[in-house]
């Protein structure tokens, strides 16, 4: 699955595909980071259209979906854990499904690369690879969106909460060597085409749209990847340089292209 990503770009570059997208104040502008983890559930910048306008917006949303109903934090929070990737599959296929409940929420996610761990023989720990694609260094994921309104701890007061998920598919040939292992191994994060990103964000998509984009693989010629330094550890790069940055580990196979 994909729990974490890197966004190493200037804001305004999302206006190069979306030039009317209006920032949200609360924005920062010179948003930049080498590693966001999901499990922190930390605020990242997320496209999407407002019902009332059609106007794209980018606000500042949490990682971690909490479903509209959840009005306690607190007794949700062992599973939001479980909320930070969807299933694509289960957006049209599973009406029991939250995803397919919010199937109409849907955001992009701005990215410059996304972090999956590979098994390899010999290591005692998997091997972090970064992978982005050739193209630019930016590109969108697509996502789904909730609101929900949580009762303050200390007040009671209900306070506005805009969370999202990023969509996942079948992993692709180059994706099916590097996440190879685990619950959820073969699956990567549904990267898209830049006519896909502006149709993922309608509201009026039909039904038979929106599920061509949500078996869309990126295919492999366009992507690249690396091996990177350790990510889920606090120990720094002995050479001082970002997360995303190439690090060799000797003595690993090669990935088959």
């Amino acid at each position: 699955m994909c729990y974490d990503i890197s966004f190493l770009e200037k804001m305004k570059a999302l206006t190069a595909l979306f030039p009317t997208l209006v920032f949200d104040a609360d924005v920062n502008m010179d948003f930049e980071l080498d590693h966001v983890i999901g499990h922190s559930y930390s605020a990242f910048p997320v496209v999407y259209k407002s019902k009332a306008d059609e106007v794209p917006r980018c606000s500042l949303m949490e990682w971690g979906c909490i479903p509209y109903y959840v009005t306690d934090e607190e007794a949700y929070k062992k599973q939001r854990a479980s909320m930070l990737n969807a299933r694509g599959e289960r957006i049209l296929g599973d009406d029991k499904s939250y995803w397919h409940k919010i199937r109409n929420r849907r955001c992009l996610i701005p990215v410059t690369g996304f972090y999956e761990h590979r098994n390899v023989k010999g290591f005692t720990n998997k091997i972090p690879y970064h992978i982005s694609l050739k193209r630019g260094s930016l590109f969108y994921l697509a996502g789904l969106y909730s609101v929900a309104n949580i009762a303050d701890k200390e007040t009671g007061e209900l306070i506005e909460r805009k969370t999202f998920t990023i969509v996942t598919t079948a992993a692709n040939s180059l994706m099916q060597q590097i996440h190879n292992n685990g619950n959820n191994a073969g699956r990567m994060p549904l990267m898209l085409n830049d006519d896909d990103c502006e149709k993922w964000i309608q509201q009026d998509l039909p039904a038979t749209e929106l599920e061509k984009i949500l078996l869309f693989q990126m295919p492999v010629k366009d992507m690249t990847w690396h091996t990177v330094f350790s990510i889920r550890t606090a120990k720094l790069r002995e050479d001082g340089k970002l997360k995303n940055v190439m690090y060799d580990w000797p003595g690993i196979e090669a990935i088959d292209e």
